[in-house]
């Protein structure tokens, strides 16, 4: 194998070990997101999704797999991506501006019980940001996925009840380090609702 490639390996590597340890630290700030969103399914609210271009994916991504879980014997729990139809993206954008794609559709389809989990790599995405504002003044759970040192103007917005960071400025290892995150958001939804007195002793069917 060529040696010029053979020196970049390492820090192929290293470029990931810093995320990915940074995610493993804050533990129980993804934990404590996690008893949040499970609390809220556990009444009854739905997981609203949303983010653009490759994090659009990520969020339909999400929704399937709480709503239709890979594993045998998981509870499916409901979930939809604002990314999903289309029609009603370019309708809106065309009449009210992309900036307001996630947040007109949150208005007519949300409901206060609800968790609205917002995707931007950056934290620096508008309509993402509208979305979670929206979500927050509608009384949902907020949650959002980032990356960058400090989450962007998105990490730094009131309107967010838990942001969870992929600190880094590479955008290949942001991704990563998020699916890693939402695999384990769904992971420990899981486990509290499987962990007797956790949550209120009424259960939703």
């Amino acid at each position: 194998m060529d040696q010029a490639v053979l020196a970049r390996v390492p820090e192929v590597f290293a470029r990931r070990v810093g995320p990915a340890l940074g995610l493993a630290d804050e533990a129980d700030v993804v934990a404590r997101a996690c008893h949040a969103m499970a609390t809220r399914f556990h009444g009854g609210g739905r997981l609203i999704v949303f983010g653009n271009g490759e994090a659009a994916t990520d969020a339909q991504h999400i929704s399937v797999e709480f709503v239709h879980p890979v594993i045998v014997g998981k509870r499916a729990l409901p979930s939809f991506s604002l990314t999903s139809d289309v029609a009603t993206i370019t309708g809106v954008a065309a009449t009210a501006g992309l900036e307001e794609v996630f947040a007109h559709q949150l208005r007519r389809l949300a409901a206060p019980r609800d968790i609205a989990l917002g995707i931007s790599p950056d934290g620096g995405c508008v309509n993402v940001l509208r979305g979670l504002e929206t979500a927050h003044r509608l009384g949902l759970l907020t949650l959002a996925l980032t990356g960058g040192d400090d989450g962007g103007p998105i990490g730094r917005s009131p309107a967010v009840d838990h942001v969870l960071i992929a600190r880094s400025a590479d955008p290949r290892v942001v991704k990563e380090v998020h699916v890693t995150t939402y695999h384990i958001l769904w992971e420990l939804v899981h486990v509290f609702f499987e962990q007797p007195g956790v949550l209120d002793p009424r259960v939703i069917p």
